[in-house]
């Protein structure tokens, strides 16, 4: 075996085989020929079957050309998790648009640099009320000429309250859109290598970037996906009901989700939101068989007080990804269901393809799993990027793929700096052990220097969570006289625990980590900062942080 983990691969899977490079339009194109009647997405109990999203989708490619949101143009959508969003997505790709995705929790900054960057002057958004308020304020500042706004009740059932449209010649709904619309003679040309997708991603130091990710990227990654799952679908032979409670907006659930779904024909169940009941009842009664989270999902579904007595018979695959993945929470769900929660890596720039776990590999708590087909790993050294270091050191981790993006949208510089020839530097340091197996140790922008030692606050955490009061903990760097700077732990406990000292946490602590990593302060809070996808945020912790000691002159790491 040439390439590092692939002894463990699935039985006839190799690493070398041909990845696929396609279009979206023609994935979902072909997908409607094979599946037909098949249903596609199921939302508010209502399916919508291959044939039925396919109209759809051509209606609407057909309403954004007549509006002459064609060929070289962005188009911005601010969806949540409904029908809509994929309609309009691969509706303006069929056009030949490419995408801007905006999240509905980014505040205005973020969204206006966006918008402003990317070039989209059209959102297409919905008038539920946790997104059109905000869009008409975009419109308002003069960052975009037109609002399409799809209207929530479409549906079914209402979810959630809807805002009414004020009278604007710049506002229109979704059924003026593509009211009278007549489809083409024939279609854009679309290639491989056109940017479908300006996905932002970054911002934690600055403004964010757009990784510029082509239909040839995002169709490899799925590709990849397939390859690495054939074996275990053929010997299933069957249609998957995947859960996908993951914002649509977000690369994870975009890919892995969506995109991969509709390339096997299987059934997406959407929910507009986490709600871990309602995630149970799609398990236990409509016995849903892949269920992709990030941690905090997790960490939600191992609280559980019955979970011991929750029926996860159905579920085939639990996946965690978007973050690391706490190990005490996979060995607390593997001990009282008797399932594995399988993570792996990956992120924006990769579409988000990265790494597995093999399903019959060897038991590696804390790693990511090897890396995918077709994609190249390796760890290189922090001062000298051109440096491979050898297994078991730990440094920055590189990829290479048809899955990697080419770089960042109108930024050629920043572009530059995250190359090495044609090997990304995704910012993650970690290493890989003499199996091929890759271990995430933090990002390299998290690291904090304390005494002259690298301190990592993902592996503090992990030391934390084994504590059995612990809900959920992040670790951020806090200026120290003698250290220069130290670690401090945000903490939420569990349901009736008591709080606990920075004395007894650094007992409980003592062994687990070096003297060099202990904490040296522990604060308790009624909830901890999330990204829009979920994921614990350490930048806005330190956000919150520095606000909150401005007064005081001090700052946090």
């Amino acid at each position: 075996m040439t390439h590092p983990g692939e002894q463990f691969y699935p039985q006839g899977v190799r690493w070398d085989e041909p990845i696929a490079r396609g279009t979206l339009p023609n994935l979902l194109s072909t997908a409607a020929a094979e599946f037909g009647s098949r249903p596609a997405i199921e939302f508010r109990e209502r399916p919508i079957s291959y044939a039925e999203l396919e109209d759809k989708v051509e209606v609407a490619a057909s309403a954004f050309l007549r509006a002459g949101y064609g060929r070289d143009k962005s188009v911005a959508l601010f969806l949540g998790n409904t029908p809509d969003h994929p309609v309009n997505f691969f509706g303006a790709l069929k056009a030949g648009a490419r995408l801007v995705h905006l999240s509905p929790l980014d505040g205005e900054i973020a969204l206006s640099h966006k918008l402003s960057d990317s070039g989209a002057r059209v959102i297409v958004t919905s008038n539920l009320s946790a997104l059109l308020p905000t869009a008409l304020k975009l419109l308002d500042k003069g960052l975009v000429d037109r609002l399409i706004v799809c209207e929530d009740d479409d549906w079914g059932r209402i979810g959630t309250p809807q805002t009414p449209l004020p009278s604007n010649p710049a506002i229109i709904t979704y059924r003026q859109f593509v009211d009278g619309v007549s489809k083409p003679d024939a279609w854009p040309a679309i290639d491989v290598d056109d940017v479908a997708l300006l996905q932002y991603t970054g911002g934690t130091t600055g403004l964010p970037k757009g990784a510029m990710l082509s239909h040839g990227n995002l169709t490899a990654a799925v590709s990849i996906y397939d390859i690495w799952g054939r074996p275990e679908r053929l010997k299933r032979n069957a249609i998957e009901r995947v859960i996908c409670v993951l914002p649509l907006f977000h690369i994870f659930a975009l890919t892995v989700v969506m995109l991969s779904s509709l390339r096997h024909g299987n059934l997406v169940s959407l929910h507009q939101r986490f709600d871990v009941e309602a995630v149970m009842r799609d398990i236990e009664v409509k016995r849903a068989t892949i269920f992709p989270g990030v941690p905090t999902m997790w960490i939600a579904i191992a609280a559980l007080p019955d979970l011991n007595k929750r029926d996860f018979s159905s579920l085939r695959t639990a996946g965690s990804g978007g973050a690391p993945l706490p190990m005490e929470v996979a060995r607390i769900f593997e001990r009282k269901v008797g399932m594995k929660l399988r993570s792996g890596w990956g992120m924006t720039e990769t579409s988000p393809a990265g790494t597995a776990h093999p399903e019959d590999g060897p038991d590696k708590p804390g790693s990511v799993g090897v890396m995918l087909p077709g994609i190249e790993i390796d760890v290189v050294s922090l001062e000298d990027p051109t440096k491979v270091l050898p297994v078991g050191e730990t440094g920055e981790i590189r990829i290479r793929g048809p899955n990697v993006t080419k770089g960042y949208w109108n930024l050629p510089k920043a572009t530059a700096e995250a190359f090495v020839g044609d090997r990304f530097l995704t910012g993650d340091i970690g290493y890989m052990d003499a199996d091929g197996y890759f271990y995430l140790v933090d990002r390299k922008k998290d690291m904090i220097i304390s005494g002259g030692f690298n301190v990592y606050p993902q592996m503090i955490e992990q030391a934390i969570y084994t504590h059995p009061s612990v809900q959920e903990v992040i670790v951020i760097g806090i200026p120290d006289d003698y250290r220069g700077k130290s670690a401090k732990a945000f903490i939420t406990l569990r349901a009736g625990a008591q709080p606990f000292t920075i004395d007894e946490l650094r007992s409980f602590l003592a062994g687990k980590l070096g003297k060099h990593e202990l904490p040296t302060a522990v604060e308790f809070a009624a909830e901890l900062p999330r990204t829009p996808v979920g994921k614990l945020s350490r930048h806005e912790l330190r956000q919150q942080q520095k606000a909150l000691q401005a007064a005081h002159g001090k700052n946090v790491a």
